[in-house]
């Protein structure tokens, strides 16, 4: 099993673990999925997306962070954002 394939699994439980509304889980998912695609472009000499992974993976983290902290919205309409 490649890096690819088992990163596009743990995207695939992400994604399932979103729908489900379980979004704290699927972000923990979605960083395992990310580490994966790391090692992948790292191991085949792709520097440029290697960094470019590194880079989306720490705002995923500090999103998770701020998730876990409870600062972020909590809802999608737009109503209950501008009162």
């Amino acid at each position: 099993m490649t890096f690819a394939i088992l990163g596009g699994i743990l995207l695939n439980i992400g994604a399932y673990l979103t729908y489900k509304g379980k979004i704290y889980q699927a972000v923990i998912v979605y960083l395992f999925a990310d580490i994966c695609w790391v090692i992948m472009a790292y191991l085949r000499d792709d520097l440029w997306g290697t960094l470019f992974i590194i880079i989306g993976t720490i705002f995923g983290f500090l999103a998770f962070v701020k998730m876990r902290k409870g600062e972020m919205n909590k809802t999608l309409n737009k109503e209950d954002l501008t009162s």
